[in-house]
């Protein structure tokens, strides 16, 4: 798991709220793949919905200028996000995602390899509804990201006051082996880590090198 800060502004996550107040909610079940139907009992937005293919392009070009996603997930593909309620008791039982996942409107298939939650509701909104990834609850300020493995067994608790709100959506990484993704995150962090304490360094150029070599041995395009 990773955890994201403030993918989104203040303003930004304010928009984004306001559009979803005036939003079409639809039984989340219809989504819901075979096994999912019967643990699912949420809100979502349609994926032809003119507003959420609006708030997907948003939250997709947030996500391009997000120098820890982009170092996390190293992304090759990302499924335009999707919006999902939680509320008078709704939850998600114990599932683990889908791996190939269509991309609406083209011929084209992403594989899962991160799942990724953004809140927009703020922990002291609602109570219940947190994420749970293997024993850990997580419950995120609104605008934060949650990223973690789509082959992971969560769920989502009943949410008994109050409304959840979040977007979900999936990525395929040009790293496939989650091993080697963490491997080059944290070789990426000493480097940006060394490049603000010595940043005339000649290490730096090695590391450097060294990361991208990498990259260029375990990336799969």
């Amino acid at each position: 798991m990773l955890h994201i800060p403030d993918l989104l502004s203040a303003e930004q996550l304010r928009q984004c709220r306001a559009a979803l107040q005036a939003a079409n909610w639809q039984d989340g079940r219809h989504s819901a793949g075979h096994q999912a139907v019967g643990v699912k009992a949420n809100q979502q937005l349609a994926q032809d919905d003119p507003l959420a293919q609006q708030l997907a392009e948003f939250v997709l070009a947030q996500l391009g200028q997000s120098p820890r996603f982009m170092a996390a997930a190293l992304p090759l593909k990302v499924l335009p996000p999707r919006f999902n309620r939680y509320a008078e008791g709704g939850s998600y039982g114990a599932h683990i995602d889908s791996a190939v996942f269509s991309v609406p409107g083209t011929p084209h298939r992403i594989r899962a390899d991160l799942s990724a939650t953004l809140f927009l509701s703020e922990p002291d909104e609602y109570d219940g509804g947190e994420l749970v990834l293997q024993d850990k609850r997580v419950k995120l300020p609104a605008g934060h990201l949650l990223l973690y493995s789509s082959g992971s067994l969560h769920r989502v608790e009943p949410v008994t006051r109050g409304a959840r709100l979040a977007a979900f959506f999936w990525v395929q990484s040009l790293v496939r082996e989650e091993s080697q993704r963490n491997l080059l995150l944290e070789l990426d962090d000493s480097i940006q880590a060394l490049r603000q304490q010595l940043p005339d360094s000649p290490e730096l150029l090695r590391l450097t090198g060294v990361y991208h070599n990498l990259l260029r041995q375990w990336s799969q395009t």
